[in-house]
């Protein structure tokens, strides 16, 4: 989409996406959520234990 002045500049627009709510997400969405947290969480002990280990 594009307008045009009277000395013929262009000015673009850009053409936006139709707006939609999400969907919830179901039980084995979360529970894939919790998991992929708890390993989240032990990658991020393990480099503070092995940070303080070798310091």
């Amino acid at each position: 989409m594009y307008t045009t002045n009277e000395d013929g500049v262009l000015n673009n627009y850009a053409i936006e996406p139709k707006v939609y709510f999400a969907t919830y997400p179901s039980m084995e969405q979360q529970q894939r959520y919790i998991v992929q947290a708890a390993i989240a969480a032990g990658l991020v002990v393990l480099s503070l234990l092995t940070a303080f280990s070798v310091s």
